[in-house]
C-alpha cells in the first residue's frame, strides 16, 4: 500500500500547541513550501563542498572510486564489480548494499564521480524535508526551521557529506521518512519506509528492527494489529541481518567470509576508547538536542548503530570523523522534536521554559560549529575555483587511453574509474596492468621506476610524465 494511501486511511493526530510553544503557523500554502526551500539550499551547499573537494584532488580515501566502479558496472549490466577491491572483487562480498543501483540510470546518462557527489548531496539534503516536516508539525512554523536548519547543518552530516561517497546516504533520508511518520502515528508508513534500509547495508536491518520495536510498542494499546505488524518487521530486520552476514556476503566473497568480523571479534574490553566514546556521545546529545532528546523513545533507534561502533576494536568507529554519524542525525533531532513537544506536560516551568528557547539554541550552535566544519568552505572563494596544478595532472593523466588499465593510489582514482580498469597500488594479484599513477606529492616514491619493478618483476615501466608531484609510468607493451 502506498504511504499516501496510509496517510488518508489512519487517523491523523491533532496534536495541541505546548505550553510554552506558542505556534505560528503561516498559511498552508506558504509553509508547505518551507522544508523544500531549506533542502534545495542545503543541496547547494552539500554538492559545492564536495563538488569542491573533487575538484581540488583532495579526495580522502578510495571510496569514490570504489562505488563508481560499482555504478559504471550496474549502468552498464554487469556484475558490480570493484577492482579496488581486487581484480573481478563482487562488491557484494564486501558490504551488501544493491540499493546503489538506483544511480545507475542517472549515471548511464552523466558518467562522472561528480554524479554520485551530486546525488548523495541531493539525499541528504532530502532527509531535512521530513526533519523539518515534522518538527513544524509539533513546533510551529519558526522552531520547525530552527530545527530544520540545525539538522541540515549538524556535524554528522556535514562530516558525511565531506568524506567522499557512501551507501548511507541513502539511509538517512529513509529513516528520516519513517519517523515522521511515527510522530504522526502512521505507523504502518513508518514501517514500509523502513524496510529497505536491508538493501543499505548490512548492518541497518538491526535499525529497520529498532524502529518496528518502538512502532509495536506505541501500537500495542490502540492497534493491535499493527504492532503485530511491527513485530513480525522488527523479527524481518533481525532475520536480514543474520542471512546477509552469514549467508549472502560470504557466497559473493572470495574467501568464503564477511570480512569485517576481525572488526568486533578482535576487539578488546568495551572501555578501551572510552573517552573518545563519551566524547561522541557528548557531541551527539548536548550541541544537537541540548540533552532534552534523552526523553523522547525514539533516541533508542540509535542504538544498534552506536553499539556495533562501539564495540568495534576499529578505533575509526568511535569517533565523530568520517560518515558513521549521518544516520544518526535524523533519529536525535527527531526524537529532539517530539521531547519538545511533550515537555509541555512538565510541572516544572524551568522545563517548559528551556523547551521553548531550546530550538533556536540548537540552530545558534549548529551555525557556531560550521565555522570549523566542511561548509566553512563555502566562505572562502578558493573552493569555487580549480586550482591550476590540478589542470596539469588532469592533463597528464589524460594520456592514459580509455579502457587502458591502470595501478594507482589515492590521488589519480577518481579521474580514472569512469573510463579505465582501475587497481589499488599493490593489489593487482599478478594483473601487469599498463599503467601507473602515482600521487607522490610528499615524495614517498623516490625511485617511481624501481618501486614498479618491485611491484612487477620483469616488467619494465619508463616515466611517461610528470606533474605537480604527480607521476606517470608506462610500460612500453602497453600501446
Amino acid at each position: 500500500m502506498p504511504a499516501s494511501t496510509l496517510r488518508a486511511s489512519e487517523p491523523q493526530p491533532h496534536i495541541p500547541t505546548p505550553v510554552g510553544l506558542p505556534r505560528d503557523d503561516p498559511p498552508p500554502d506558504r509553509a508547505r513550501w518551507d522544508p523544500w526551500i531549506l533542502a534545495a539550499a542545503l543541496c547547494a551547499a552539500y554538492a559545492a563542498v564536495s563538488v569542491g573537494r573533487y575538484r581540488h584532488m583532495t579526495t580522502l580515501s578510495w571510496d569514490l572510486g570504489i562505488f563508481e566502479q560499482v555504478v559504471r558496472a550496474y549502468a552498464h549490466l554487469r556484475a558490480p564489480v570493484a577492482d579496488l577491491k581486487g581484480p573481478g572483487f563482487d562488491i557484494l562480498g564486501d558490504h551488501f548494499s544493491p540499493v546503489t543501483a538506483l544511480l545507475a540510470p542517472v549515471y548511464r546518462l552523466f558518467p562522472s564521480p561528480v554524479t554520485l557527489l551530486v546525488a548523495q548531496a541531493a539525499l541528504f539534503a532530502l532527509s531535512a524535508v521530513p526533519v523539518t516536516r515534522a518538527a513544524a508539525r509539533l513546533l510551529g512554523r519558526r522552531r520547525g526551521l530552527a530545527l530544520g536548519l540545525a539538522y541540515g547543518l549538524s556535524w554528522g552530516v556535514q562530516r558525511a557529506v565531506d568524506f567522499d561517497f557512501h551507501e548511507i546516504c541513502f539511509a538517512v533520508p529513509l529513516i528520516a521518512l519513517s519517523l515522521e511518520a511515527v510522530l504522526a502515528e502512521r505507523r504502518r508508513a513508518a514501517l514500509y519506509w523502513a524496510l529497505p534500509l536491508v538493501l543499505v547495508k548490512e548492518d541497518l536491518g538491526l535499525t529497520l528492527a529498532a524502529i518496528a520495536l518502538v512502532v509495536a510498542w506505541r501500537a500495542r494499546g490502540s492497534s493491535p494489529r499493527t504492532a503485530a505488524y511491527a513485530l513480525g518487521a522488527a523479527v524481518f530486520g533481525l532475520a536480514a541481518t543474520v542471512l546477509v552476514l552469514t549467508v549472502v556476503i560470504p557466497a559473493f566473497n572470495t574467501s568464503g567470509t564477511y570480512d569485517y568480523w576481525n572488526k568486533v571479534s578482535e576487539s578488546g574490553s568495551p572501555l578501551d576508547g572510552l573517552g573518545t566514546k563519551l566524547r561522541t556521545l557528548a557531541w551527539l546529545l548536548i550541541p544537537t538536542t541540548g540533552l532534552l532528546a534523552l526523553r523522547s523513545p525514539l533516541l533508542l533507534v540509535a542504538l544498534p548503530t552506536l553499539g556495533w561502533r562501539f564495540l568495534s576494536g576499529d578505533e575509526h568507529y568511535w569517533g565523530t570523523d568520517w560518515h558513521y554519524s549521518a544516520v544518526l542525525m535524523p533519529v536525535v533531532f527527531l526524537a529532539l522534536a517530539e521531547a519538545l513537544a511533550t515537555a509541555r506536560t512538565s510541572p516544572r516551568p524551568w522545563l517548559s521554559s528551556y523547551a521553548a528557547q531550546l530550538p533556536a539554541a540548537v540552530a545558534a550552535a549548529a551555525l557556531a560549529l560550521t565555522t570549523s566544519l566542511p561548509l566553512a568552505q563555502l566562505t572562502e572563494a578558493e573552493v569555487y575555483r580549480k586550482p591550476a596544478p590540478v589542470s596539469g595532472v588532469e592533463r597528464l593523466l589524460a594520456r592514459i587511453p580509455d579502457g587502458a588499465t591502470v595501478e594507482a593510489n589515492v590521488g589519480p582514482i577518481s579521474r580514472l574509474t569512469s573510463r579505465c580498469r582501475v587497481f589499488w597500488l599493490g593489489g593487482t594479484q599478478g594483473i601487469t596492468p599498463g599503467y601507473i599513477a602515482l600521487e607522490n606529492i610528499d615524495g614517498r616514491y623516490r625511485d617511481p621506476v624501481g618501486y614498479a619493478r618491485r611491484l612487477h618483476p620483469g616488467a619494465d615501466y619508463a616515466v611517461a610524465g610528470k606533474a605537480n608531484g604527480y607521476v606517470l609510468l608506462e610500460r612500453p607493451a602497453a600501446r
